[in-house]
């Protein structure tokens, strides 16, 4: 997962303001692929947010699974990742705070970063 070298962190203060304030203990998953197009067109601004933010994310490759549809990779059972991207930010305790999937209204950051701030 690369960062968009040309993405603006001027521009969104919200959504670094949302990941810094995670705290240390707190864990953004990311599950991608090199094959799939939302993936390609969603996470390299959402990469870029994340660096910006100071955030390291655990990114997992996702396979297509024996019958074309389905998803295989790391812990893609355990989270219930049906959809690519998919990301997943948990805190300190292991408790979901925010979840978002390829279908969402808005680009991962911006969606997320609204996610948390409801918390």
């Amino acid at each position: 997962m690369e960062a968009n070298p040309a993405w603006d962190a001027d521009s969104y203060p919200d959504v670094l303001a949302a990941f810094e304030g995670l705290g240390d203990d707190a864990t953004v998953h990311v599950w991608g692929a090199d094959w799939c197009g939302d993936c390609r067109s969603q996470l390299p601004d959402f990469a870029a947010a994340l660096d910006a933010a100071g955030v390291e994310p655990d990114v997992y490759p996702v396979e297509r699974g024996d019958d074309g549809n389905g998803k295989t990779g790391p812990k893609v059972d355990e989270y219930g990742v049906d959809l690519i991207p998919t990301v997943v930010v948990e805190g300190g305790d292991g408790e979901e705070l925010a979840r978002f999937e390829e279908a969402e209204r808005l680009p991962p950051a911006q969606y997320l970063a609204e996610e948390l701030s409801d918390d």
